[in-house]
């Protein structure tokens, strides 16, 4: 396995961490997989800071993560990884597009932008 391909792997599990509902519903979780300066554009149209992450993913109820696919992992730097990726969220039977920017902070990867687009069917 070559060197981009660990990373790609790890970046998806991380990836695909922050998508499960126990997860997103720990601000513990979140803080340790969000970068300080972290930024996104969420599916809603609005923009959102770390804090202001921390204080609302937990706080809403979800009964079910979603699924991934078309997942890619770019490396832009020995220590920055572009991913991409559809999201799947049965219970709203909504489809979008994501894609993140991880940087590895202190030896361990951390989000630290993300974008989520809906797909209008």
């Amino acid at each position: 396995m070559t060197n981009h391909e660990q990373i790609k792997d790890e970046i998806y599990a991380l990836e695909t961490k922050l998508l499960k509902p126990e997860i997103r519903a720990s601000r513990d979780e979140l803080d340790q997989l969000i970068a300080d300066d972290f930024w996104e554009f969420g599916s809603s149209g609005e923009s959102f800071g770390k804090e202001n992450v921390l204080e609302r993913l937990p706080k809403v109820k979800r009964a079910e993560g979603f699924s991934v696919s078309d997942f890619d992992a770019r490396l832009l730097a020995s220590d920055v990884v572009l991913t991409t990726f559809k999201t799947y969220k049965a219970s709203k039977d909504q489809h979008a597009l994501r894609s993140s920017i991880w940087k590895k902070n202190n030896g361990h990867w951390q989000m630290t932008f993300h974008q989520g687009t809906l797909i209008v069917q």
